[in-house]
């Protein structure tokens, strides 16, 4: 079993350092961050569900040597898997200059042991994977976690889309941490086919995971719009991180990562630009955590 690092200068975050809760432009604060800091990162981004579009320009890189195309992390050659994609989606190529980055951020923030957990939809949740191959690697690709809910209103004219869709990577196909026996369980389907020694303990959760929504009249209910269940929140952490281990969100919305990782003793950093998110953010974590804003 790994155990949580010790902190050194190049690593300040330790067990017992504060939690925070920062204010600002979340590619300009991560990219200060030390390197290889945090076991788990969690990302909530933009669905980018209205494919609001800007003027940007396209560039072909290849390298000086004639011999082949800029190679990006783990030899990836993502530039010409965003002009394939950008050929048959014009939308894509914002979407892709947007998350990209970060993305690549996220791998250098990883531990050598990490995981990242990637929530997006079905819109984008194809592009998103394809990003997620040419930064981390397709051998580090762990799964993809469906959670399906049952709540809200049902179209008609197609199938009712009740789901969402979790990209999991991990920083070293042979060494990340995973924990199942730590897990939350669920209740089995249908009780009365297991022993009752198993039906009283629940089963373990499969890829595809059947939580409710954040009730809009339940005590977790925060008022922020993207609000996300903290009980799938506190399945990643519980999974691939241990007591005392940091966590890391940088679209941190209503603060539901802190929340879980208040709940189950790891450190957090959660960063969001947006005022509301820290109003909210401060009033749920405040006791947990210091808040820095951005004229701090």
């Amino acid at each position: 079993m790994r155990t949580p690092a010790d902190p050194t200068p190049e690593t300040p975050f330790s067990p017992e350092g504060p939690n925070l809760v920062l204010q600002g432009e979340n590619l300009e604060l991560i990219s200060a961050l030390p390197e290889g800091t945090f076991q788990v990162i969690y990302l909530d981004p933009p669905f980018n569900t209205g494919r609001a579009q800007q003027s940007v320009k396209f560039t072909s890189t290849r390298r000086d040597d004639g011999l082949g195309e800029r190679l990006g992390f783990a030899g990836r050659s993502y530039d010409t898997v965003r002009q394939l994609l950008s050929h048959y989606d014009d939308d894509f190529t914002d979407y892709w200059e947007f998350l990209q980055p970060r993305l690549a951020e996220a791998w250098r923030l990883l531990t050598p042991t990490g995981t990242l957990y990637l929530h997006l939809d079905y819109r984008e949740v194809h592009y998103a994977k394809v990003m997620c191959d040419a930064v981390f690697g397709r051998e580090n690709f762990l799964n993809e976690i469906i959670w399906s809910y049952d709540y809200g209103a049902r179209t008609k004219k197609r199938w009712p889309t009740k789901h969402q869709n979790i990209l999991v990577y991990v920083k070293h196909p042979s060494r990340y941490y995973f924990n199942s026996e730590a897990v939350d369980r669920e209740p089995y389907m249908a009780p009365s086919l297991v022993t009752p020694e198993k039906a009283a303990r629940g089963k373990l959760p499969t890829d595809v995971w059947w939580h409710t929504i954040v009730s809009p009249t339940g005590k977790e209910k925060t008022g922020y719009p993207t609000q996300k269940p903290v009980g799938l929140v506190r399945r990643m952490i519980q999974a691939s991180s241990q007591e005392g281990d940091w966590v890391l969100d940088f679209f941190a919305g209503s603060g539901t990562l802190g929340a879980a990782a208040a709940e189950t003793g790891r450190r957090f950093v959660c960063i969001d630009s947006s005022a509301h998110a820290m109003e909210v953010m401060a009033q749920r974590l405040g006791t947990h955590a210091e808040v820095r804003y951005a004229s701090a």
